[in-house]
């Protein structure tokens, strides 16, 4: 069983973002390496897999899938260039616009992404009880499962 540290902070606004980051932390922790683990993917990789699944004919611009996966542009073209060389996405021009450059998915990013979907889902859910079940972060936890 993993253990959640926390540390109170000085204020109330640094002591509540200080439970969402030791949630965020331990949830990430949990989700990377199960998916590593199970799937070989990353945690960047499958939700930009998720992303792309998602989107319209399964492209997105490069920098609309930096911005949804959280990452700057020059580590989305990394990312993207695993994804290519797994065979899950390849990058395809602009036909307006050469200059843009798209991330599309693969069949076979498609499948891996089905895959490792289950895996997400449960390994979240068992992270968040885990942590719910501390007295430190069980607040934050029933918030979030709260919300709209």
């Amino acid at each position: 069983m993993t253990t959640i540290s926390y540390v109170p902070a000085a204020s109330s606004d640094q002591a509540v973002w200080g439970r969402v980051l030791t949630l965020h932390a331990h949830v990430e922790r949990q989700l990377t390496q199960a998916l590593q683990r199970k799937h070989g993917v990353g945690l960047s990789e499958f939700r930009a897999l998720e992303c792309l699944v998602r989107a319209k004919g399964g492209e997105l611009r490069m920098q609309e899938l930096a911005d949804r996966v959280g990452l700057g542009q020059s580590s989305a073209t990394r990312l993207v260039g695993r994804l290519f060389s797994a065979g899950f996405a390849f990058r395809d021009l602009c036909p307006d616009d050469k200059r843009g450059v798209y991330a599309v998915i693969t069949d076979e990013g498609r499948q891996r992404y089905a895959d490792a979907r289950g895996t997400y889902s449960e390994v979240l859910s068992a992270a968040l009880n885990t942590a719910g079940s501390t007295p430190e972060l069980a607040g934050t936890v029933q918030v979030l499962r709260s919300a709209p």
